[in-house]
């Protein structure tokens, strides 16, 4: 199995992980976002995923497999629906990289276009938005999360970083000036910060698996989460929801102003500051998008069975809607809204 001595990973899997009994039979994933997951099944029957870091060189802090595993150690007693959390291996001898071993969670990911009518797409809507309410909620120092990250300036270092990253990307590629202007717009206008609480930083369907049932199994792909704004999330996820673009029928769904309503009602979070975070998050994703555009223009990713300028108009889109929202809140914007 690429990646895995697996001899030597079933013996550590036999050591570490009592309740999986050995032989395992191991089967390869799909997805994962490049890091290599393998399903495993025991001699009874159980289920369980095997996860390490793609091979080759990698960048500093990126698919920190122990920094996930303790995540999800954290969160499986609360509310938060994610894998059970087996093992972590931390002794990059037994196959190369660190690895962990989680509970198998069956279901639908990436795609709603299985859901079966209004009332179980209204049931889904509900588990999403109850569930990132739910993980708002949690006291990070009590699940033993407070010394995950920083817990202060987090609109500060994400403008920095992202804005650092389409700065590089642009000497490679191309530039816009509406992403200088709409930095610079949200640097003038930072709002005061809240309690600091777990972010996951990319809440979409493909981060999620769905029981037949219509709700939430488990919110997976824990690598980028971090401390700091949960309104930075929950706009992430109000930009997003459009189920009818991941193949879902249109109706049934709630409403982008009801989603907000039982957030506020979950958690009795002040949301006059969610306007500023909704501009935040399309530059934020227009710097992500811009990104990715920029590596295949290097060469650094394969164009093959890619649309490469998906990519360039996702950025330019994105953009745009940054400067809608934040004229939408100020009159007195001078940010022109159209590319270079």
């Amino acid at each position: 199995m690429l990646g895995y001595d697996v001899e030597a990973v079933d013996g550590w899997i036999a050591a570490n992980a009592s309740d999986l009994r050995p032989p395992y039979t191991w089967t390869q994933l799909q997805g994962g976002h490049s890091n290599l997951t393998y399903l495993i099944e025991d001699a009874e029957g159980s289920r369980a995923v095997v996860r390490r870091p793609p091979l080759g060189e990698l960048q500093p802090r990126a698919h920190d497999m122990a920094r996930e595993f303790r995540v999800i150690s954290a969160l499986w007693p609360t509310p938060v629906p994610v894998a059970r959390p087996y093992a972590l291996c931390q002794d990059t001898e037994v196959t190369g990289a660190v690895f962990y071993v989680m509970g198998y969670v069956g279901g639908h990911t990436g795609t709603t276009d299985w859901v079966p009518d209004d009332e179980a797409r209204r049931r889904l809507s509900l588990s999403f938005i109850d569930t990132v309410a739910a993980m708002h909620s949690l006291d990070v120092d009590e699940i033993g999360l407070g010394d995950l990250a920083r817990k202060d300036s987090y609109v500060q270092r994400q403008l920095k970083s992202w804005y650092r990253s389409w700065t590089t990307s642009a000497q490679a590629s191309y530039d816009d000036p509406r992403t200088h202007e709409v930095h610079d717009w949200l640097q003038e206008h930072i709002p005061a910060e809240s309690t600091p609480r777990l972010v996951h930083g990319d809440l979409g369907f493909h981060n999620l698996i769905v029981g037949d049932d219509a709700r939430l199994a488990a919110v997976v792909d824990w690598e980028v989460c971090t401390l700091g704004e949960p309104l930075s999330d929950l706009a992430f996820v109000i930009n997003r929801w459009n189920p009818a673009t991941h193949g879902g029928p249109e109706t049934g769904w709630l409403r982008h102003d009801e989603m907000i309503a039982r957030y506020e009602e979950k958690t009795g979070a002040d949301l006059a500051r969610l306007p500023y975070f909704i501009a935040f998050n399309y530059w934020r994703s227009a710097c992500i998008q811009h990104g990715v555009y920029t590596r295949y223009v290097r060469g650094q990713k394969s164009h093959e069975g890619v649309d490469v300028d998906h990519f360039r108009q996702a950025s330019e889109i994105r953009l745009g809607l940054a400067v809608d929202a934040i004229r939408s809140m100020s009159a007195q914007t001078t940010i022109s809204g159209k590319p270079a």
